[in-house]
């Protein structure tokens, strides 16, 4: 598939809506092989044949996989007015950003349908009402990472990052074509108990 497929051409015209799909022909009496036709920007008019409507639900489908939220000091406490830090990880389960995911050709009228997912941001959100993001900022640890956090008050506080993905497909090894929309995968949550420290002078 060449570049000028299902793009704006100069004047302002869209050549079909996409994705660009190979189309097949055979004939049935007499019986004959398939043969390849060519491409189209019309998929939703070729009978039979998957549409970016299909391809969007199905990365919708897509169990991708959900930000895990590490924090320094470790532990779930930490104290007031002490700096912490927070960083994004991504768990064993589901699919990661940037990792294929290819569907079963039985489904698809034997087409080799393959999804991409690409972050698209991190919301971290820190449960007193203040958040950082959307970024890209996966954050880090002590000292060096840049997503913190100060809280102001004592109490107890859900913390947590949630992501938002775009997609990509590949059908029959077609170059990647961007699927419309988003996803949005809310991370789980985390409990942080704040608390306050006292000095006090004792005599030995």
């Amino acid at each position: 598939m060449t570049d000028i497929f299902c793009k704006r051409q100069p004047n302002g015209v869209y050549v079909g809506t996409g994705p660009a799909e190979w189309v097949f022909r055979r004939m049935v009496n007499p019986d004959t092989d398939w043969e390849r036709q060519g491409l189209t920007c019309y998929p939703n008019l070729v009978p039979d044949k998957v549409n970016m409507a299909m391809i969007t639900d199905a990365f919708h489908k897509t169990p991708l996989a959900a930000p895990q939220l590490t924090m320094q000091p470790p532990g779930g406490k930490t104290l007031v007015t002490l700096p912490n830090f927070f960083q994004v990880s991504w768990p064993d389960r589901g699919v990661l950003p940037g990792e294929l995911d290819t569907l079963s050709a039985a489904d698809w009228f034997g087409m080799n349908i393959t999804l991409k997912p690409e972050l698209n941001s991190i919301t971290y959100s820190f449960g007193d009402g203040s958040t950082v993001g959307p970024t890209l900022n996966l954050g880090g640890p002590y000292p060096s990472g840049d997503i913190t956090k100060t809280f102001d008050e004592a109490g107890e506080f859900q913390v947590s990052a949630d992501a938002v993905y775009t997609g990509w497909v590949s059908i029959d090894g077609s170059e990647w074509i961007e699927i419309p929309g988003t996803v949005a995968i809310a991370g789980t949550p985390e409990r942080v108990s704040v608390k306050t420290a006292r000095n006090s002078l004792y005599l030995s």
